[in-house]
């Protein structure tokens, strides 16, 4: 496909310099300022799955809990500040504790790898 655009000067010059190389910075610049899609967890099942699929960068930073996940963890939360969670609450927040510890510590490599690839 043909696209046919208008550019400043300065910006002109440093596309042509890319030669060959432009469809392929245009399509990494695309990549970097569409909006991420938010992929949604549950459970710690699909934590595991996305994380053993080896994603992209980008798929990694676009991970949430669900809006339910996140009602439950407040919910325990603030429960557990007012000192009157159940021995399997406990056990259940601190399962999504770890759950999010680890999405912290992909996010955080996720980042890393799209700040030496820049």
């Amino acid at each position: 496909m043909q696209i046919i655009l208008e550019v400043p000067d300065r910006l002109g010059e440093k596309l042509q310099q890319l030669g060959d190389r432009l469809p392929e910075a245009l399509d990494r610049a695309l990549q970097e300022l569409a909006p991420a899609e938010t992929i949604l967890y549950q459970n710690e099942l699909q934590i595991v799955e996305l994380l053993a699929s080896q994603p992209s960068p980008e798929v990694i930073l676009a991970i949430h809990p669900t809006p339910a996940l996140q009602a439950r963890m407040s919910e325990l939360l603030d429960r557990n500040k007012s000192g009157t969670l159940s021995r399997s609450e406990e056990v259940e927040l601190d399962r999504y504790l770890l759950l999010e510890h680890w999405v912290r510590l992909a996010k955080a490599h996720a980042y890393k790898r799209l700040h030496k690839e820049a």
